[in-house]
Parts: C-alpha cells; sequence; structure tokens
C-alpha cells in the first residue's frame, strides 16, 4: 500500500496512529506529498482530484480517501477493534470521532486565517474560531472521564490527535489551564509506542 503523507499533516498522522495500533505499519509505504489549499499538487491530482492527504493507494490500484475512511479500511484489514462494529457503541465512537476530527478541521482554518497578512485577516473568523475551540475543549474536559473508561477506538486517536496539533501550531494557547481531566488524559495518550512513532515533524 501507497500512502500520500506528510510528517506535519495531522490527517495524516491519524492514519499512522491507526496503523501502529493496528501492527501493520510496516505494510504502508510513504510518499511525501506537499498538498496547499492554493496549489493542487499535479502528482496527487490522478490518485485524488481533490489534492487532499492522506490517499492511499492499494495494490490492485483501487484509491481511498479521506483520514477516516482509511482507518476503518486498515482496522478492517487487520481485524482490529477501532470502530465498534454497530449498535450504540458504534455511534458513540463516531461521534465522538467527529468531535476530534472538527476540532482539526477548525485548527487548520484557524491558523490559514492567522497566518494571512494582517490587512487580510477576518477578525470575525479569528474570533468564532477561538470561540468554538474554546467551547470543545470544554467540552472534551467533561468527556475525560469517558474517554479513559472507553477502550481505546478511532475517537481517541482524533482527540488526541488534535490536542496534539494544537501543541504543534498554537503554542500560544494554554489549552490545558482549567482542564486537568482532559490534560491527563493527553498525557496518557502521547505516552503510547504509536505517537512516539508517528511525532511531528516541521519539515
Amino acid at each position: 500500500m501507497k500512502l500520500h503523507w506528510s510528517p506535519r499533516s495531522p490527517y495524516v498522522r491519524k492514519v499512522m496512529i491507526a496503523a501502529h495500533e493496528l501492527g501493520i505499519a510496516d505494510r504502508i509505504e510513504t510518499v511525501r506529498t506537499v498538498v496547499r489549499m492554493d496549489t493542487p499538487n499535479a502528482t496527487l491530482l490522478p490518485d485524488n482530484p481533490l489534492s487532499k492527504i492522506p490517499t492511499l493507494v492499494l495494490p490492485d490500484g483501487s484509491v481511498l480517501f479521506d483520514s477516516l475512511t482509511i482507518c476503518e479500511y486498515l482496522d478492517d484489514l487487520a481485524g482490529g477493534s477501532l470502530f465498534p462494529r454497530a449498535g450504540a457503541a458504534r455511534w458513540r465512537v463516531l461521534t465522538l470521532h467527529s468531535l476530534g476530527q472538527g476540532l482539526i478541521d477548525l485548527l487548520i482554518y484557524w491558523r490559514n486565517e492567522r497566518d494571512k497578512p494582517a490587512e487580510r485577516q477576518t477578525q470575525a473568523l479569528l474570533d468564532s474560531y477561538a470561540i468554538k475551540a474554546e467551547a470543545t475543549l470544554d467540552r472534551l474536559e467533561s468527556l475525560a472521564a469517558e474517554l479513559r473508561e472507553r477502550p481505546f477506538a478511532i475517537c481517541h486517536i482524533a482527540i488526541g490527535v488534535a490536542l496534539s496539533y494544537l501543541d504543534f501550531r498554537f503554542t500560544h494557547l494554554p489549552w490545558r489551564e482549567g482542564r486537568p481531566a482532559l490534560a491527563a488524559w493527553h498525557a496518557e495518550f502521547e505516552a503510547r509506542p504509536s505517537l512516539r512513532a508517528t511525532e511531528i515533524v516541521d519539515a
């Protein structure tokens, strides 16, 4: 399998953490692929017309994207348990995953707006992103006990990666202050071998 990959993408990191947790990371060939919102990657377009990563090319030439689809494929391939198969547990895990994934999405858009020249920034957007991020972090603080008790699943990966991305791109944001339960859970999450094997590299 060939994975269009970047060492900085939180979406790609989700996939690689899943692969390590499932014991199949060595079956994935990572191909450094640079993507930007304003510049489509011509070499990626044949595999993914959206020019987005992660994109997984299977041995038979078929292609999977986005991160959730790829993670569920890997879980199925490995006979894993990152995705409950049915019932209330499945919907709860997917809802919690959406909260973590949504935080990643928000942070990406926030960073893009923040990094524009000052005269091109929209203050209303910056304020909105900040309010939504704080509200999401507060919700996650209230969910920390559930995260600790629930069997490790795709929701833990998404939420943990989102918090790690905060540390990478929003170093000025003291998200741990006033959220001791979430901070403690994240410290446990980052101690997993799959996290150490997929550390973000700004390269």
